[in-house]
């Protein structure tokens, strides 16, 4: 048996194709034409970055003020089989840095999944949640 061909044997027995696969962004096909739409309710954030604003992706467009950017910044933290809005998980541990009194609400539909996550930026985990979400999530200056 040849080392090419032991090689391949390898590849399709290990579960490294199956980690990469994972972390992989979510191609685009995978996006339907009904979906991929938000609904970005904003409070307490300042500098005129309230308000309840629409982004459409695929192509991108909406009252969202940089549509383009959030949905590039979503596909960028996108991967295949984990849920991109999924809160932070109990029991982590955090800083109790407040990172101030803003809070978001999305809701809608986003890589076939239905999206209803709430935000805010009470402690050093939340305000790192909320930061990888800039631009769909005003920026704070942090």
């Amino acid at each position: 048996m040849s080392y090419v061909t032991r090689l391949g044997r390898l590849a399709r027995l290990s579960p490294l194709p199956l980690f990469v696969a994972a972390l992989a962004p979510v191609p685009a096909s995978a996006y339907s034409e009904a979906g991929d739409h938000l609904t970005v309710t904003v409070h307490d954030a300042g500098s005129g970055a309230d308000g309840t604003f629409e982004v459409d992706c695929h192509p991108a467009r909406g009252s969202h003020p940089d549509p383009a950017g959030a949905c590039a910044g979503l596909d960028r933290i996108t991967r295949w089989g984990r849920d991109t809005f999924a809160p932070v998980p109990e029991g982590s541990v955090c800083t109790m840095l407040y990172g101030g009194p803003a809070t978001a609400h999305v809701t809608g539909t986003w890589a076939g999944r239905p999206v209803d996550a709430r935000f805010d930026r009470s402690n050093g985990c939340e305000t790192a949640r909320w930061d990888r979400f800039v631009p769909l999530l005003p920026g704070m200056g942090t």
